[in-house]
């Protein structure tokens, strides 16, 4: 059971750090080198990275959807792709619904390595190129040079929340658990242990029962063998 409750723990724990790894908005800084739109084919296996049907996205009778997307280069010149799409009422809820402006924002700050141009990218997700995931750009700031590294403050005051969030969680299920399930696991234990010593006095009035029964039968076969009663 002890290494079940391990297992179990692990597994929660990786969950929780990858859903909020994915969730939470990350801040790059990057030079952008191209943008465009391209036909891609969304396929059961990796749509669930991508918009849903209410946002307004359109897929033809093969399954692609014209997406738009940014191409990067970071500052140690490893480069980075994006997509670019609107993100609707669905989880996360970032609410996007401008990435028409976002793309144009970005292709009017396009620069090349001898002039560069570095901005910070805001977006969500991660880069799977096995699966054909990209993040989502939420947004785009200009910054100083590549060495510029805005503060992320989206994910720190998300993660306040979801902490206090959690302390609350734990603070309400103490309060349950001391008020409510405590009292029943004692009440419960009390009356197994009333229920065992009322079983084990009734075992002994008829162990004892038995044994006077015995005695008593006992005497009487005795008589009738000539002996005298005890």
């Amino acid at each position: 059971m002890h290494y079940i409750k391990v297992v179990f723990g692990v597994l929660l724990g990786v969950f929780v750090y990858g859903f909020l790894d994915y969730t939470l908005p990350s801040k790059n800084t990057v030079r952008i080198t191209n943008t465009y739109n391209r036909l891609t084919y969304i396929s059961p296996s990796n749509s669930i990275f991508y918009a849903s049907d209410d946002t307004g996205t359109v897929e033809n009778a093969q399954g692609q959807r014209d997406i738009r997307f940014i191409e990067t280069v970071r500052p140690n010149e490893k480069v980075f792709v994006y997509r670019n799409e609107d993100t609707g009422w669905i989880w996360p809820p970032y609410f996007k619904y401008d990435s028409a402006n976002l793309h144009a924002e970005a292709t009017n700050l396009r620069s090349t390595s001898a002039d560069p141009q570095w901005v910070s990218i805001t977006a969500y997700g991660w880069r799977l190129p096995w699966l054909s995931v990209y993040p989502n750009a939420i947004s785009i700031d200009t910054v100083a040079g590549p060495n510029d590294h805005p503060r992320n403050w989206g994910a720190v005051i998300a993660s306040a929340l979801l902490l206090l969030l959690l302390l609350l969680f734990w603070r309400m299920w103490a309060q349950f658990r001391q008020r409510t399930i405590d009292p029943t696991v004692a009440r419960v234990d009390q009356a197994w242990d009333d229920a065992s010593a009322s079983a084990d006095a009734a075992r002994d009035r008829v162990v004892s029962e038995a044994s006077d029964a015995k005695g008593r039968m006992s005497g009487w076969m005795d008589t009738w063998r000539g002996k005298p009663r005890k």
